[in-house]
């Protein structure tokens, strides 16, 4: 029990003094000012802390976002230890909880940070699974195997997660064309590698990762008992199907398209439309026995590896299903493999040197299980009303800029003007936490389970995710977890998330000019709003049906400005070989140019239409769009920058802070000229909303 009072203490203490570094106002050490605005704005706001600050070892990156997660995770632990103390323990003066679900997520962290049980158990917690995969002898069996791993673990409009190692995911959210109920989407999947570039690029860093990650699967099949020759015969037959699967998958970014995406298959098309898998088998396995429309995703995918599934061989197979369960489990599997596993995705795909702490890696998993629980506790002693109450009133302030700036276009028609209005006040808000929160009664935790409790989550949150089906849409439901350092807009239900973790300091302080919150905060509550109507928002209307609710010209005007920035952000090249994809960036990147300017103009609202009050030697102007630079502050270990311009959404956070140079108040705020490296005249800043 010392023990656990000492690792509690301990992550106590580095929780006040990482909230210690956050003063309110600007971070100037951060910044330098010897380097020109208008030469490298990220450089002058960012320059000092890119100067002294490394990437912790156990991370591929580091920045504002990083630094509130780690201080977020130590409260967390903190409050998990707290809620599995026994009564009448003094662990310090952190909030908790008792009551059957906080003792369920002190479980599955206990099950998870002991080490020598799970040491022990070696292989044995998977052997039912594998004795499965061994007993494949039929294309039915394989199907209906396949169907057994079905998990909801995919989203494509709201947390934007693309891909799932299992052959195909599911998303259970509101149909596109009607969302007062829910529909069953199917996606690509199958991958262990990021994205099909991994195994198709001629870049010589895809090819090295191809040989590194056939080293992997051998030495996968070697820490599990087969010989060295063997294993890597089977790593051969494994790398080679799962190349022929990328070879069907689609690209990000028509993956993001939701009108290419929204295809709804009936039940009977699936064996004309993909045949080789035995889809009445797989469906019955997942689940979905009695679901008769299914959307497809990408439909060419599903139809490529169904028919993999009719003619590689089952001996490929089941190499390939025992290597992705080992796989998927390592985390809770003896260190050896904790190490390989790591070595592989963490050293070599993500650039990391050091395995993250245990105790860091128990509290993701509670929150991946046990989420909106873990949250309960963390918001009963990390979020007050006072503080949700301050960031509502944020929110309706950026509400009021936004409407003012669609009211402003002159190329916009009385109809669509209308219809854009209709949505933005419609908009839902969730600040903080769900109203309602997740039962977690029918979930079973064993606190000397470790691979199991994982298990299970993941098969509970399937269930209740299928029992969605057939049902009215809660418009209410959250997607993010109220400790997760994010946010998000969700445009089916034409709502917006702010998770509690998100509202603290830097991003947000009470203390600090309005000027700093409009350009920290502001920016990231009017990026979310202007989401509705980026390139994929703006195809949802008011209800979050998809709908075309534009003039013919309106949309015109539209796409011709979103295309101008697309081409800007096709300039930005990280590396000689490798640039951003501004196609495959320009929702966020939209989002980013509309949110500043909506954020912007709130600050201007507030501060009764004139400039805020200079603080720390800087005008109000100059604060805004320095506090905006600032909250993007980021570095990254060059593997993980190139998967993240191959594979994301987003554009490298430099670039984003670079969003300022379409805004005309920056250019008399730093006094940049033409010359100016971020120069753009007049007529080629893009103006969108």
């Amino acid at each position: 029990m010392k023990k656990r009072v000492f690792v509690s203490s301990a992550l106590a203490f580095i929780s006040v003094l990482l909230m210690a570094a956050y003063a309110p106002g600007l971070d100037l050490s951060g910044m330098d000012r010897s380097v020109r605005p208008g030469y490298d704005f990220f450089a002058f706001a960012n320059g000092g802390w890119l100067e002294r600050v490394s990437i912790p070892a156990d991370r591929s990156s580091w920045g504002t976002g990083a630094e509130l997660s780690e201080l977020t995770d130590q409260r967390v632990a903190e409050l998990i230890q707290k809620a599995g103390a026994p009564a009448g323990q003094d662990l310090g003066h952190s909030g908790g909880s008792s009551g059957p679900e906080a003792r369920k997520v002190a479980d599955f962290y206990s099950a998870y940070m002991d080490e020598a049980s799970i040491e022990q158990k070696g292989l044995a917690p998977l052997t039912p699974i594998l004795q499965r995969i061994a007993a494949i002898k039929t294309r039915s069996a394989l199907a209906a195997y396949l169907g057994s791993t079905l998990r909801a673990d995919v989203d494509v409009l709201n947390n934007t997660q693309l891909s799932t190692d299992n052959l195909l995911g599911l998303w259970v959210a509101a149909d596109l064309k009607e969302p007062t109920r829910y529909s069953a989407f199917l996606l690509q999947g199958g991958l262990s590698l990021p994205d099909k570039e991994y195994y198709l690029g001629s870049a010589p860093q895809m090819q090295s990762i191809r040989d590194a990650f056939e080293t992997h699967i051998a030495q996968v099949f070697g820490l599990s008992g087969t010989a060295p020759a063997e294993a890597r015969a089977r790593a051969k037959r494994v790398f080679a199907l799962e190349e022929k699967i990328a070879r069907t998958h689609a690209s990000v970014t028509d993956s993001e398209d939701p009108v290419k995406g929204n295809n709804p298959w009936s039940r009977g098309e699936f064996g004309s439309k993909a045949p080789g898998m035995d889809w009445n088998a797989y469906f019955e396995a997942a689940g979905l026995g009695a679901q008769q429309v299914f959307v497809v995703w990408q439909p060419q995918a599903i139809t490529g590896e169904a028919a993999l599934v009719g003619s590689e061989s089952l001996e490929a197979w089941k190499d390939y299903l025992t290597f992705h369960l080992i796989d998927r489990s390592s985390p809770v599997l003896p260190k050896a493999f904790v190490n390989e596993h790591f070595g592989f995705y963490g050293k070599t795909l993500a650039g990391t040197p050091e395995l993250p702490a245990r105790w860091k890696r128990a509290v993701a998993a509670d929150n991946r299980a046990l989420g909106e629980a873990v949250g309960r506790l963390y918001v009963a002693r990390y979020f007050s009303p006072t503080e949700k109450a301050a960031v509502q009133a944020l929110v309706e302030n950026l509400r009021a800029a936004f409407s003012k700036r669609i009211d402003s276009l002159q190329w916009m028609a009385p109809e669509t003007r209308k219809e854009a209005h209709a949505k933005l006040a419609a908009l839902s808000v969730g600040v903080g936490y769900p109203d309602h929160w997740r039962d977690y009664s029918n979930l079973q935790v064993d606190k000397g389970d470790a691979f199991g409790n994982v298990w299970r989550a993941s098969e509970f949150d399937t269930r209740e995710k299928l029992a969605k089906l057939g049902k009215p849409v809660d418009r209410g439901e959250w997607v993010m977890n109220p400790q997760l350092v994010n946010a998000v807009n969700l445009p089916v239900l034409n709502a917006l998330n702010f998770p509690a973790a998100i509202l603290q300091p830097p991003d947000f302080n009470a203390k600090s000019p309005d000027a700093v919150n409009y350009g920290a905060i502001g920016a990231v509550i009017g990026h979310e709003i202007s989401h509705s109507f980026d390139n994929n928002g703006a195809q949802f209307d008011s209800h979050g049906r998809m709908r075309d609710w534009w003039t013919p010209a309106d949309y015109a005007h539209f796409k011709a400005s979103t295309a101008a920035l697309a081409k800007q952000f096709d300039a930005y090249r990280p590396f000689p070989d490798l640039a951003v994809n501004g196609e495959q960036t320009l929702a966020e990147n939209i989002a980013d140019v509309a949110g500043l300017a909506a954020a912007y103009d709130a600050y201007r609202m507030a501060s009764g239409g004139r400039q805020g009050p200079t603080e720390q030697g800087f005008t109000g102007d100059q604060q805004f769009f320095i506090a905006f630079a600032q909250s993007w502050r980021n570095k990254m270990r060059e593997p993980a920058l190139r998967r993240q311009i191959l594979t994301n959404g987003h554009a490298p956070a430099r670039y984003r802070a670079t969003t300022v140079r379409n805004l005309d108040p920056w250019y008399p705020a730093f006094s940049v000229k033409p010359g100016d490296a971020l120069y753009l005249s007049p007529e080629k800043r893009v103006r969108i909303w």
